[in-house]
């Protein structure tokens, strides 16, 4: 929504164990929640720091956490990649619509992202695919928190610190406020406003959950996610985006269980997105 500055199961166990099942070519997988195995408590030194899983899938997710409603997506960085799109021109002047945007990008998921002015401009810094939007928001608490993919590929959610985080960023958006850090909730959250909420998770490794919630105060909302998840993993960060009138939620029919479509009757354009593709 325009801001006005300066206010702001698996088998059961038998007596002997199967042998694996022998891939059919051509056949394909059941569509199943991804499986990522754990990492290895002392991975070997020759190992890739970053590395595809191929079979990971996207998975619709929905749940209520402390009386909110929870709509999203949970996927793994390793094999999704979730991109910044932001619209020069401003606000509908590309994508009227969250599903608009994902069916022009081939995407298996769009949503509203960063904040933005009544002129239109990003209300913090935006990066899309290393070209740069919008200006370095230093005080706001609309921008105190930073979305960002390095050019290795590394996604994360962090604290606004300096502009050196801009430094090798493929993919950034700053927004906010921050809900979660470390798995806490954030202390000063506003108590008084309820809205719609669009919101993005991490596990502070590579999995992620991105949807939106029932109307709620960011306070309720950080306390909730404090305590419990949207995901089957406990998130550790968790960045609100822009909300209210803004929210803006497609998943494609490519994602079982979609297509989704969570658009408002007073939905407003937006200045940029959120969209979630196959690496």
């Amino acid at each position: 929504m325009p801001i006005f500055l300066p206010f702001a199961a698996f088998i059961a166990l038998s007596a002997c164990r199967p042998a694996p099942a022998i891939p059919i070519p051509g056949k394909p997988e059941p569509a199943t929640a991804p499986v990522i195995a754990p990492s290895p408590s002392e991975p070997s030194p020759s190992a890739p720091a970053f590395r595809i899983l191929p079979t990971a899938r996207a998975v619709i997710s929905r749940k209520t956490v402390s009386g909110i409603k929870f709509e999203g997506v949970s996927f793994d960085s390793r094999s999704h990649q979730l991109l910044v799109v932001d619209q020069a021109k401003g606000p509908g002047s590309e994508f009227a619509t969250s599903a608009d945007a994902a069916r022009k990008n081939r995407a298996l998921l769009a949503i509203n992202a960063g904040f933005f002015t009544p002129e239109g401009k990003p209300l913090g810094l935006v990066v899309s695919n290393g070209k740069s939007a919008g200006a370095w928001n230093s005080a706001s608490s609309l921008g105190n928190g930073i979305y960002r993919e390095s050019s290795a590929g590394a996604a994360s959610i962090s604290r606004r610190g300096s502009r050196s985080v801009t430094s090798d960023a493929k993919q950034l958006l700053q927004a906010g406020p921050l809900l979660l850090e470390n798995g806490n909730r954030i202390s000063e959250l506003n108590n008084s406003k309820t809205a719609l909420r669009s919101i993005l998770l991490t596990d502070g490794g590579t999995r992620w959950w991105i949807g939106k919630t029932s109307p709620c105060t960011l306070a309720a909302l950080g306390s909730a996610l404090a305590s419990g998840s949207p995901a089957a993993w406990k998130a550790q960060n968790a960045l609100n985006l822009d909300g209210g009138r803004s929210t803006d939620l497609f998943i494609s029919s490519s994602i079982p269980g979609g297509p989704v479509n969570r658009r408002g009757f007073l939905n407003r354009p937006v200045r940029n997105f959120l969209i979630l593709k196959r690496r």
